[in-house]
């Protein structure tokens, strides 16, 4: 079957906003949002990154990820350090490790599901094939 690439475009959008949709539901389950799981996902996988960095990764506009680093802070999720100058780098605490780990293992559920119709060859094809767009 031949694919316009407007649809090929569009049954990506839509692969990605039921993930979106279904992660945040499961992760609503231990009291976090996808966008705050992403945050922690984030910090933890990029030590030492600036805020700006941090919220490309998680697909935030610099000002909506401090707004939401804020709300990490308030609620003991993470911790800021202070490095050289005015730089401030940001490291999970206890509590931010633990949801993160929960929370792992529900979007790896999710995920699971949504790639059940999948055999191994043919997600490790589509992964080749999404990285080669990426790359």
């Amino acid at each position: 079957m031949r694919y316009a690439i407007e649809d090929v475009g569009l049954l990506i959008k839509r692969a990605q906003h039921r993930h979106h949709r279904e992660i945040d539901v499961s992760l609503a389950t231990i009291g976090v949002s996808v966008v705050q799981w992403s945050a922690l996902r984030e910090i933890d996988r990029n030590p030492g990154a600036s805020m700006h960095r941090l919220a490309e990764l998680s697909f935030n506009s610099d000002q909506a990820f401090g707004t939401l680093m804020a709300r990490l802070l308030r609620i003991g999720l993470i911790e800021r350090l202070q490095g050289p100058g005015r730089v401030a780098h940001h490291r999970l605490t206890p509590n931010g490790t633990d949801l993160l780990r929960k929370g792992r293992r529900l979007v790896t559920k999710v995920l699971a599901l949504s790639f059940a119709s999948l055999d191994e060859e043919e997600r490790d094809a589509l992964g080749a094939l999404l990285a080669k767009l990426l790359a």
